[in-house]
């Protein structure tokens, strides 16, 4: 099958500030603030949602493709996405634009400062599902431009592609009319627990209005796991325990790449989303949302380990999707 990831693209600048802000900011001068702070430590890191869950598919031996707009910087990270399988032809440069940047400050109690600037992101919206040579069989619509989620949802329902709709951080961005557009056109919703309550409030649709038009919905959990709902069922899907906590970043864009994995396989629907469970926690136990590396193997013996699988997942070990 052919999945094409649609979503953000950007590179995370992250800064470390060893004392507090608090102790650098004055209450009776916040009309007039103006602050520098003089940090030690700084990382480069690659992310965005769509090559996060592109990268732990292709990790599991899938070969997605990435639709979306970068900046003149991309090069590198081009080539970094090529040598693991994923087809980047999709993604168009913006000329005299930089890629997204996401930009944070965080000091010694964790408080954090940051800024996100859109770049070549803004330009989404100038792609289209109708100028591609051929229909692909499934499209995610993770967070992007709001205006190039609408079009995408208005696009795959015009042309009858599937769709899994997973508008997670733009929720805030996306009216109560245009979330319920994009979910009652949709294969599948994929949220957190937060985020479900937040469409809910947004769109005034309950529980079962929201679920009554989709295949399936995942609702993660954190650390109580997840649900997936789906032909009046429920599996709730506890989490694989980290051997180490390091960093949360793309954890939720793991868990998605492994369940997605799992169906476009058509494994059942414990091991979708156990597949999602283990994806998430090898995000969880590296410093970065794409630092984590392992083999086919590897991920096999341990789900076994975990799970008690008998073998279903032996059919990864082909690398083909």
């Amino acid at each position: 099958m052919e999945i094409v990831l649609t979503g953000s693209v950007a590179f995370d600048y992250l800064m470390y500030f060893p004392g507090n802000f608090r102790d650098h900011i004055l209450t009776d001068k916040l009309q007039s603030i103006s602050l520098s702070f003089l940090v030690d430590r700084m990382v480069k890191r690659r992310g965005g949602v769509a090559p996060n869950i592109a990268y732990n598919m292709a990790l599991l031996g899938g070969k997605p493709r990435v639709m979306a707009t970068v900046g003149e910087d991309f090069k590198e990270y081009r080539q970094w996405l090529e040598d693991y399988g994923i087809d980047t032809s999709l993604m168009t440069v913006v000329p005299g634009e930089f890629t997204a940047s996401f930009f944070a400050n965080t000091d010694q109690e964790n408080n954090q400062i940051a800024s996100f600037y859109t770049g070549a992101m803004a330009h989404a919206k100038e792609l289209s599902f109708h100028n591609l040579k051929k229909k692909p069989d499934l499209v995610v619509i993770s967070p992007n431009d709001p205006e190039a989620m609408k079009k995408y949802v208005r696009e795959c329902i015009e042309l009858s592609i599937p769709y899994i709709y997973d508008p997670s951080q733009q929720i805030v961005r996306l009216s109560g009319e245009d979330l319920q557009e994009g979910i009652q056109g949709a294969l599948a919703l994929m949220i957190n627990e937060y985020e479900f309550a937040l469409i809910q409030k947004r769109t005034g649709l309950s529980d079962e209005q929201i679920r009554q038009s989709l295949a399936f919905m995942i609702v993660t959990l954190g650390e109580k796991g997840s649900l997936i709902y789906t032909d009046n069922q429920q599996y709730n899907i506890p989490i694989v325990p980290p051997k180490k906590i390091a960093d949360p970043t793309g954890v939720g864009d793991a868990y998605r790449a492994g369940f997605i994995t799992g169906y476009l396989h058509s494994f059942d629907w414990q091991t979708c989303g156990q597949m999602g469970a283990l994806s998430a926690s090898y995000c969880l136990e590296t410093d970065g949302s794409q630092s984590q590396h392992y083999t086919i193997k590897q991920y096999i013996e341990r789900f076994r380990k975990h799970f008690n699988d008998h073998g279903q997942l032996d059919v990864l070990l082909n690398r083909k999707q």
